[in-house]
């Protein structure tokens, strides 16, 4: 049976390497003017009238600034959006006997990251709104059985905007390329659940130096000296799960 797919954030960095990977057969990526996920009589209308059994959500509002300096913005896209997809997929599945499956795109960031190697099941503190906004965010696709929670990072290598980065801040980030790939997988073996999606712990020097030869290098505290709002530095993830699962 054919399987219709709705990507939601076509335009972000994650939703357009989707669009251009073509991994995903049958991708439908509606304009905002077209499908707003601020509007929920818009999005159970879609899914019904395409036949979507499967949402890729990477619609949020993920720049950690802007989340800081809006956090109303911030919790009306990552929280309520979230929510508003969660109720129609509900509402199908009550009134169609359709049930629809939810990637939902999480954030290292519900994780503490001060000391790293953190597990699927380590306690989540987020440290700053992005990440208080995706933890909620998760809560409220916990409502579904089908579902796939991916808590990731990741990077556009072509679109590397530092002029320097910290020696000693470290994360599992993907280049988003490695990502999408990462995804599909998880969606063609039926992986259900909350799982750890990243590479190898690295320094953010060191990671974006082999893409961005110019880069210079530099400690943490400068970084953190620069922000007026919390960053992590060492949210490295453990992926064991995801080694096991692949």
């Amino acid at each position: 049976m054919k399987s219709n797919i709705l990507l939601l954030g076509g335009k972000g960095t994650l939703g357009s390497q989707i669009i251009r990977s073509k991994v995903f057969p049958n991708l439908k990526h509606p304009p905002k003017k077209i499908l707003n996920i601020l509007n929920k009589n818009k999005i159970e209308k879609y899914l019904l009238k395409n036949n979507i059994n499967l949402i890729l959500h990477c619609a949020a509002l993920a720049r950690v600034k802007e989340c800081e300096l809006n956090k109303h913005k911030a919790k009306k896209i990552n929280i309520n959006g979230t929510q508003n997809i969660v109720k129609s997929i509900l509402k199908i599945k009550k009134n169609k006997k359709k049930d629809i499956k939810l990637v939902f795109i999480s954030s290292d960031a519900v994780y503490p990251s001060v000391r790293g190697d953190y597990k699927e099941t380590d306690r989540l503190s987020p440290y700053n709104v992005y990440g208080q906004t995706k933890l909620k965010g998760e809560k409220i696709v916990k409502k579904l059985k089908n579902y796939i929670i991916i808590r990731t990072r990741f990077f556009d290598k072509r679109k590397i905007p530092f002029k320097y980065s910290a020696k000693n801040i470290y994360t599992s980030s993907l280049e988003v390329g490695k990502l999408v790939k990462y995804i599909s997988i998880l969606v063609k073996r039926k992986f259900q659940g909350t799982i750890n999606v990243g590479g190898q712990k690295i320094s953010d020097y060191k990671k974006y130096k082999k893409y961005k030869k110019n880069l210079k290098p530099c400690d943490k505290s400068q970084i953190l000296n620069e922000l007026n709002f919390k960053i992590a530095t060492d949210a490295s993830l453990n992926i064991n799960k995801l080694k096991k699962f692949l």
